[in-house]
């Protein structure tokens, strides 16, 4: 009886101590996902902390490991992203398929890489401050687009820069000065 006894008390001691041992284990990481995710309508911009739904147009959004920042506009995004500071974080950007939306509501269902990407410039559609840009997952979609427009061009994503950015701010502020009548509501793909 004494054997028995000795064998249970050494095996439950060797099960304690690889429970303990296994316990001392590096912890398995919850599986992140960098997938987009629904805009609503209390979430503010991270750049200038207005309120998104607010505005017309696509919207944009960068996806970190346990950290979703969201912009009002497109151009808002990109000219955040385009800083040297967050260049390097290991994120995904997302902006709205204007082919699969309306302006004046993004579906959230078809959110697109925005690295891959095509943005028009230069249209009379309103959005949020800055440049509007209207992003599309296919290009001629965009061209169809910016066909619409006098003057509006067609860029990828990796064409962009700070300058182009400016440009086009500056170039929308005078055209909502001279605004036409161009409507948008006639349009269900943008």
């Amino acid at each position: 009886m004494k054997i028995r006894y000795n064998l249970a008390v050494r095996t439950l001691l060797v099960l304690l101590l690889g429970l303990t041992l296994a316990a001392c284990g590096d912890p398995e990481e919850a599986q992140v996902t960098l997938d987009p995710v629904a805009f609503h309508d209390t979430d503010e911009c991270h750049v200038c902390g207005m309120i998104i739904m607010d505005f017309t147009g696509p919207k944009g959004q960068v996806v970190e490991r346990g950290e979703v920042k969201k912009f009002c506009s497109t151009a808002e995004m990109l000219s955040w992203w385009l800083q040297p500071e967050n260049r390097i974080l290991q994120a995904r950007l997302y902006v709205h398929d204007m082919a699969q939306s309306h302006w004046d509501h993004p579906d959230d269902g078809h959110l697109v890489d925005a690295t891959q990407a095509w943005y028009v410039a230069g249209t009379a559609l309103e959005g949020a401050m800055g440049a509007s840009l209207a992003s599309f997952a296919d290009k001629q979609a965009a061209e169809a687009l910016a066909a619409e427009y006098d003057g509006a061009t067609v860029l990828h994503f990796d064409e962009i820069d700070q300058e182009f950015l400016q440009q086009a701010a500056a170039a929308q502020h005078g055209a909502a000065a001279n605004h036409s009548t161009h409507s948008h509501d006639n349009h269900s793909g943008h």
